[in-house]
């Protein structure tokens, strides 16, 4: 992705500042809630793993309308919560969307930071 590597030469330039870094975190963040390729995992009857079908991003399903709100549910309802973080680190695409995800975060929180660039 572009911006992932747009965001890496932001912090290498010491000349970019922390509203270009703040921009290029939200834009990462938001490929990898909506945009990444992961595999669905919304709860399908008979299967332990769910539905492995492609999705689009850690927040939606497949191609399968109920999916979509399945995975977005299990959001919403606290009992399917942690079915839902068990996913993120289902197999190796979904654990690098989740640690994309999370550094992308660590990286706007810095950047808005006073004095933790260092120029």
């Amino acid at each position: 992705m572009l911006a992932a590597a747009l965001l890496i030469a932001a912090w290498v330039n010491a000349k970019a500042g922390p509203a270009v870094i703040v921009g290029l975190s939200a834009l990462c963040l938001v490929w990898c809630l909506f945009q990444a390729p992961v595999t669905c995992g919304a709860p399908v009857r008979g299967r332990d793993d769910g539905c492995r079908n492609n999705a689009s991003g850690l927040l939606l399903g497949c191609h399968i309308r109920q999916h979509r709100w399945q995975k977005l549910k299990m959001l919403i309802v606290r009992r399917r919560v942690r079915e839902f973080c068990a996913g993120l680190f289902s197999d190796g695409k979904a654990c690098l969307v989740t640690f994309s995800s999370v550094a992308t975060i660590i990286s706007g929180l810095v950047a808005l930071v006073p004095g933790v660039i260092v120029h």
